[in-house]
């Protein structure tokens, strides 16, 4: 299984230029109290006794509170723009749990940045500048280990489980090395993904019988159909956590798309 959520992300010279901006002419000035918006925000989720606990905090961040903190640790280690920093004047901007929460608003709910100002204290902008920010770091931070093609092992590990099913030669994702494998006497060599009738016809891709005839094809036709869902299920499990991948929303700044192979 190959599951991707691609995030639409400016150029990086057009981000890069925001990020060193000034004041805009003619935008107007909100004094949001960043400070008091953190303090908030912190006492809620992050204090030594919350006032929304565990499961609150499991509920609207759809993780658990360690691995959110982990993930922002990384995240600001890897790019000093999640950094708290103080402006000419000497205020302290916006922490590192602001710019993630109002991230994790977007990609939970599928709310516009401009949503997450009354409660982060971040402006629209702002938070569309750290929606791209934290989707480059997360790539260049967890690439490596979550977003990568399987390897041997893995491949391996896959092949071991199409086949406890009934189906040698099945893989789950990516794209393996060469598979041998034998059904009814004949040697194969090449792996083989389960598919639905939208696919083409492509040997690799092997598609149900419709309107199956005899127990035989019947019975292939309901294995077939059964354990191809593995895909659909994970991105179920996918959309029921994050309203951002069950499709485009029409908001400003953003937009996604899933694919599976």
């Amino acid at each position: 299984m190959v599951a991707t959520v691609a995030i639409v992300l400016d150029a990086n010279t057009r981000f890069n230029a925001r990020r060193r901006r000034g004041s805009v002419p003619g935008r107007q000035v909100i004094n949001r109290d960043i400070a008091a918006g953190h303090a908030r925000l912190f006492k809620d989720y992050f204090a030594r006794h919350p006032v929304y606990g565990p499961s609150y905090f499991r509920r609207r961040f759809q993780m658990s509170r360690p691995l959110f903190l982990r993930i922002v640790k990384a995240v600001r280690e890897h790019d000093s723009y999640f950094v708290r920093k103080r402006n000419a004047a000497g205020k302290l901007g916006l922490s590192s749990l602001q710019k993630a929460t109002a991230v994790f608003r977007m990609l939970t709910y599928g709310v516009a940045a401009d949503d997450t100002d009354e409660y982060v204290r971040i402006g629209g902008s702002t938070a569309l500048d750290s929606m791209k920010a934290f989707v480059r770091a997360i790539i260049e931070v967890f690439g490596d280990e979550y977003l990568r093609a399987p390897n041997e092992a893995d491949t391996a590990r896959l092949l071991a489980i199409g086949e406890s099913r009934g189906f040698p030669g099945m893989l789950a994702e990516g794209q393996a090395p060469e598979v041998n494998f034998t059904v009814n006497g004949n040697n194969y060599t090449m792996g083989y993904y389960l598919a639905d009738g939208i696919y083409p016809q492509w040997a690799t891709l092997v598609k149900t019988i419709p309107s199956p005839l005899g127990q035989k094809n019947k019975y292939f036709a309901k294995c077939q159909e059964a354990h191809r869902k593995d895909v659909e299920r994970a991105f179920g499990v996918l959309q029921a956590r994050f309203a951002i991948v069950r499709g485009q929303h029409g908001r400003k700044g953003y937009s996604i798309s899933c694919t599976d192979g």
